[in-house]
């Protein structure tokens, strides 16, 4: 039996089947679960959202003089109005970057919590149920269909400390944007979104020491970090939620097709194209991010490193996929322009890879800052285009990030 309460009516016992709210109003990466920390309770309380849903038959009922809303409904009008809840109208059409950073902020914002909470019970032994994190790979996945590189770019600014957990949303971004690139269907794209967003749980059960050591590994330690993925593949087949899909990713995102990947040395045709997707997202935005031991590249210094090992470590119809889907230049690219001026790419084009949008505010010519301009290199009758890409660290400027993205206070 459902039934709709106040927040003030919950209790340690109850089955919390759904928030009355977006998910991105209330401090929990998944909706439905057993009440059993009251500290559950006072997070919910003090967050916007004022009812929710609870399931008598899964946990405790409200007592017996406690006013609910459709008591006297039928279960088929309750699941009825809950499926509208849980599947409200989707926001896809396509927007511009700079309308699309501010909702993609709130989404990473959220899904870093999101993610950190489902580390943290997979790191106290609690059984993962992917399903409750299938809201978190919608926005993103709706996200990356307004606009593809809004979202990723965002996410790839992420700090040493808490790059495990914005690595997995960043990599869903990432595969839902080649899955589109590559004419997947709808179905198959989310589930490659929910397998980046899992593909690295296993990392949760490997020692923080180890994990987020500052130094270079010992062989000992290389060996514990390489058994995270079937420590991953465990824990989703313990647990509930996950498909094929997620649990083949999990377990084979660093195989490469030469057969010198691990855990089980696969080669070429005997990995997935699932796999084969996993494991480019997964090295694109390890080698943008900043580790405790070395600085992120550039993304588009990243994309020119890959290229060079791509051939026998990564699918070549795959890899060239990905390059369509962030770019030769990927947002937040310094790059140097044919008439002196620096810029940053703030857009890809719509026809050419090679003459994305940039957004211009430094003249080398005269050493100084200049006002920033938009310049599309596709536009008919523009005469400037990309002369290289430019490294970050040459030209020290505090506050690149914010000039591609236009939002304060984003990590370095």
């Amino acid at each position: 039996m459902l039934k709709r309460i106040s927040v003030q009516q919950l209790a340690v016992g109850m089955y919390l089947k759904e928030f009355c709210g977006s998910w991105m109003e209330h401090p929990f990466w998944r909706s439905s679960f057993v009440i059993t920390d009251p500290r559950d309770i006072d997070s919910v309380r003090a967050s916007s959202v004022k009812e929710v849903w609870i399931d008598c038959e899964k946990g405790l009922d409200v007592a017996g003089d406690d006013p609910v809303v459709s008591v006297a409904e039928s279960e088929a009008q309750v699941d009825a109005e809950l499926g509208g809840i849980a599947h409200q109208d989707r926001e896809t059409e396509r927007v511009p970057s700079s309308e699309e950073f501010a909702r993609a902020a709130k989404i990473v914002a959220k899904s870093r919590r999101a993610v950190t909470s489902m580390f943290e019970e997979a790191r106290m032994g609690k059984a993962v149920d992917a399903t409750g994190a299938q809201r978190l790979v919608e926005e993103i996945s709706d996200s990356v269909s307004r606009n593809p590189g809004a979202l990723i770019s965002l996410a790839r600014l992420k700090t040493a400390d808490d790059y495990t957990y914005m690595h997995s949303v960043a990599v869903c971004a990432l595969m839902v944007a080649l899955a589109r690139q590559l004419g997947l269907d709808e179905e198959q794209t989310r589930s490659v979104g929910m397998a980046g967003l899992l593909h690295d749980l296993g990392k949760a059960a490997m020692p923080i020491d180890v994990l987020n050591k500052p130094g270079k590994l010992t062989d000992e330690e290389f060996a514990i970090i390489k058994s995270h993925p079937r420590a991953g593949h465990r824990m989703l087949l313990q647990g509930s939620g996950a498909d094929t899909i997620a649990l083949d990713v999990v377990l084979h995102h660093h195989e490469k097709v030469d057969g010198s990947g691990y855990p089980k040395r696969l080669k070429g045709d005997e990995i997935s194209l699932f796999a084969k997707m996993g494991a480019v997202c997964d090295v694109y935005d390890a080698i943008t991010s900043n580790r405790p031991y070395k600085a992120g590249w550039c993304p588009a210094e990243s994309l020119r490193k890959m290229a060079e090992w791509s051939k026998g470590h990564f699918d070549p119809r795959v890899f060239q996929a990905f390059v369509k889907s962030v770019g030769i230049y990927p947002i937040g690219s310094l790059v140097l322009l044919s008439c002196g001026r620096l810029g940053v790419v703030t857009e890809q084009g719509d026809k050419s890879l090679l003459s994305p949008r940039v957004k211009v505010f430094f003249s080398t010519r005269a050493n100084a800052r200049i006002r920033p301009e938009v310049i599309d290199l596709a536009q008919p009758g523009c005469q400037q285009q990309i002369v290289s890409r430019e490294e970050p660290a040459k030209w020290s400027f505090p506050d690149l990030n914010e000039i591609w993205s236009g939002l304060p206070d984003l990590p370095g």
